[in-house]
């Protein structure tokens, strides 16, 4: 149990950045601040407004270190993005934009030399997701300016170096797709020795380590001297309250705009790259075999086509639909997934209702879910967390698909409580919904007709 009162989080995502306080003892979200985190368009590349998030970060830990008091700060933010900096500690390029898309034949030569998929798991990802792409483009196309880089640092390792004077990077922000990273060795992978910086990779720390007291100007500013924790990847921060108190093996189902699954407990042997398999890995450096697809933007768009329907219609229709074979084919949302290249479309739709249709909405996205976990040769009982969480229709097709048993955690805390856990705060015990898997007539002949029909 944490000797903290109240932690301090800076959660800094792709779309928002906040500063959340939460209870050590309860667990309890108990003031939160937000900003919108812009992308200044001018400059060598698209980059995001560094010091405006600064400012936010300040200004909300001063106003909430009177009230409601802070005794620690954690870190987490989104895991595709580098921050270089001088001699001096400061920025020598803008932190970019993973959204900006490389001249194809940038692209060609860093695929040409990065590392293979059995050293890294980490797939070749578009745009800027893989952070090595982003340094290949950075140090071929500037440099000048990259000559001049001493460090090279994970994403929320910066805030934690901005706040405390202490260089550090950190393991799940190393293994989360970024190319930089060997699961099996737990060091560096070969791309830092191919691109001729491994000198400039700061220390690794623990997720877990205090890097020390914030600096005594930031202690004046604010008001106040606190301990800074090292920091974690985002979807690593969402996984952690599940390993704490839980035995692997299981599988977490994190849905949002993307849907990620984790096999908590699995091995690396049979992830298939060409299907957005890769592993992440955790804050203890454990390894964890992943998948993803996304699941939320695609159900966005489907309930914007076909319209509200209830849990309660779209359950009595399971039936209907099964039995006409009413099918949704992936891909929705094209580029991920499962089934990369496979262009969506409705089989046996002409005369199905909105219930029906929706109900064939939710049965697609369990059978993708279904296919992801497969990747990834998830095992033992299945956890939803999420918007999904709530979706009940979903959560009974999951159980009947897969044969095992389904858990729902609607209440889930997100990237923030899993960032303070790192200082020590109580594990929130949410409700949990529990699902024994009940078969349905005819679902395993229409999962094997949905199959059929991709080839």
């Amino acid at each position: 149990m944490s000797n903290y009162r109240r932690i301090a989080v800076l959660d800094i995502g792709k779309t928002n950045a906040k500063v959340v306080i939460l209870d050590s003892t309860t667990g309890a979200e108990i003031a939160v601040r937000k900003q919108p985190n812009t992308v200044i368009r001018d400059g060598l590349y698209p980059h995001y407004d560094i010091e405006a998030l600064w400012s936010f970060a300040l200004v909300s830990l001063k106003a909430f270190a009177s009230e409601p008091g802070l005794d620690a700060i954690s870190i987490t933010t989104h895991g595709a993005a580098a921050a270089l900096l001088d001699a001096d500690g400061k920025l020598v390029m803008p932190v970019i934009d993973y959204e900006h898309e490389y001249p194809q034949e940038i692209r060609d030569a860093y695929d040409a030399l990065r590392p293979a998929f059995d050293e890294t798991f980490s797939p070749r990802l578009s745009m800027g997701l893989n952070i090595g792409a982003q340094l290949h483009y950075q140090q071929t196309v500037f440099p000048a300016e990259f000559a001049k880089v001493a460090t090279i640092l994970t994403y929320a390792q910066y805030w934690s170096a901005r706040l405390t004077g202490v260089l550090a990077n950190e393991a799940t922000s190393l293994g989360c797709h970024t190319d930089l990273w060997n699961p099996r060795t737990s060091a560096y992978s070969s791309l830092v020795d191919t691109l001729a910086f491994r000198d400039r990779m700061a220390p690794i720390h623990s997720a877990f380590d205090v890097l020390g007291p914030v600096l005594p100007d930031i202690a004046k500013e604010i008001g106040l001297s606190v301990p800074v924790y090292c920091g974690i990847h985002d979807s690593n921060a969402s996984l952690l309250p599940h390993l704490v108190g839980r035995e692997a093996p299981f599988a977490v189902v994190s849905t949002g705009t993307w849907v990620i699954n984790f096999g908590v407990g699995g091995d690396l042997d049979h992830l298939d790259a060409k299907r957005d398999a890769l592993a992440n890995v955790d804050a203890y450096g454990r390894a964890v075999p992943s998948s993803r697809f996304m699941g939320g933007r695609e159900f966005e768009i489907l309930s914007a086509e076909i319209g509200k329907v209830g849990d309660a219609e779209a359950k009595a229709a399971i039936a209907d639909v099964v039995e006409k074979g009413i099918m949704l084919l992936p891909n929705v949302a094209p580029g991920s997934g499962p089934f990369p290249g496979k262009v969506s479309r409705w089989i046996n739709v002409e005369d199905a209702s909105r219930d029906e249709r929706y109900t064939a909405a939710c049965l697609y996205l369990a059978l993708m879910t279904e296919a992801c976990l497969s990747l990834i040769g998830a095992k033992g009982p299945i956890i939803v967390e999420g918007p999904f969480a709530l979706n009940e229709t979903y959560l009974s097709l999951i159980a009947a698909i897969t044969g095992r048993d389904t858990m729902a955690l609607p209440g889930s805390t997100g990237t923030s409580h899993g960032a303070a856990l790192l200082a020590g705060i109580k594990p929130v015990s949410g409700v949990e919904k529990h699902l024994s898997p009940q078969a349905i007539p005819g679902l395993p002949a229409y999962r094997d007709r949905w199959y059929a029909a991709m080839e």
